[in-house]
């Protein structure tokens, strides 16, 4: 049997948990948020992606209502939460501090919030032991957070967070305070919880690695907008502007003018006197207009020697070589200064380069590897 895809955007039947609609945020003159529309579904692991103030987190503040919009709606499970009080809202928070107790033990840091809402201690001993078990913390339940490690503590903050069981558990850069290592590894556990618990999960974060590690879908911002809105590969692979191309992964942006020459082919002229590059795009360019072409980098291939029937090729020279053990990325310089980035998977054991610096190289793609984009 076909396992099912997750994808209750592409379902229209589908109701959102969460819908933002036309909303503004203004800080006196700023505008924060602008004029912002976006839903966003039961069960998703939803990223909020950015660089500071593009407005991710003053959206999370208005979620888990410590801000309320100047203009628009903000709906939760279908009702506007437009001054319903923040400990009124079946929304948790998870902040990037973890804002544990101190003096209490990880067993009472996870019962905290429980203990306000009811005094069946038993109630509370089975959920405390549930969440214990979810976030395998089982044996380090009477330790204080300063006996355990980061990773742990933001296990315990995770664990507390989804005691109370809300329909929709924000995260604030959760995984900032932690080692790269100990950050995938709990990348990887987040993800399994959300999955267990079934709670819809939304991060924010300027992780672009992270988001696309996590999330079903991603939103990428920009001063209080939103440029795109969708599943990580199509991100990464179908950029809907130079912005998103630019700002999800490595990118070579060629900009020039187009002519068409063909079904869906595209001529682009890049630069006065160097031979057009070709790229196939669904959507529709007029002749002369202007446009970017987005290569990533490892669709960029490195040769010694010119090869034969490559749709585009240019020669330059190698002026950088970045090494990253599973990868190397050769920033090759055109005649006209223009840099193109190449990068091969180191598949065998470095001895000596094939390729080094000052050498002259030629860079290829095919006409498929590239999108081309008006904006």
């Amino acid at each position: 049997m076909a396992e099912t895809v997750f994808a209750p955007w592409d379902d229209p039947t589908a109701e959102p948990i969460i819908r933002f609609r036309n909303v503004t945020k203004r800080f006196g003159t700023f505008v924060a948020i602008d004029d912002l529309t976006l839903d966003i579904y039961p069960q998703e692991f939803f990223a909020l992606l950015g660089p500071s103030g593009c407005g991710k987190t003053t959206m999370m503040r208005m979620l888990a209502g410590f801000e309320n919009p100047t203009e628009g709606s903000i709906e939760l499970a279908g009702k506007d939460i437009a001054g319903v009080p923040a400990n009124k809202r079946a929304v948790n928070m998870m902040f990037q501090s973890y804002a544990l107790f101190p003096h209490l033990s990880i067993w009472d840091n996870i019962a905290f919030g429980l203990r306000r809402e009811t005094s069946d201690k038993a109630a509370i001993s089975a959920r405390v032991e549930e969440m214990l078990k979810l976030t395998r913390l089982e044996k380090l339940a009477r330790r204080k957070p300063h006996q355990i490690s980061g990773g742990q503590r933001q296990r315990v903050a995770l664990a507390r967070s989804l005691a109370k069981a809300p329909k929709l558990l924000l995260l604030d850069e959760p995984l900032g305070a932690l080692d790269a290592k100990l950050r995938e590894a709990t990348q990887f556990e987040l993800m399994d919880i959300q999955e267990k618990t079934g709670t819809t999960f939304v991060i924010v974060t300027h992780d672009q690695e992270e988001a696309m590690t996590v999330a079903s879908r991603i939103a990428v911002m920009d001063e209080g907008r939103i440029m795109q809105v969708a599943t990580p590969d199509r991100i990464y692979e179908a950029p809907a502007s130079v912005y998103v191309a630019d700002f999800i992964g490595d990118v070579n942006i060629l900009a020039g003018t187009v002519t068409a020459t063909g079904a869906d082919t595209y001529a682009l002229t890049w630069k006065d006197g160097a031979a057009p590059v070709t790229a196939v795009s669904e959507a529709t360019f007029t002749d002369g207009q202007q446009a970017h072409l987005a290569v990533r980098p490892e669709k960029v291939a490195i040769h010694t020697t010119k090869p034969e029937d490559v749709d585009n090729l240019l020669k330059g020279k190698v002026l950088d070589i970045a090494y990253l053990g599973n990868l190397s990325t050769y920033h090759v310089e055109l005649p006209g200064g223009q840099i193109i980035k190449a990068q091969t998977a180191n598949t065998r054991r470095l001895s000596r380069r094939s390729i080094t610096w000052e050498d002259p190289v030629w860079v290829g793609w095919t006409k498929t590897a590239g999108v081309l984009l008006d904006t």
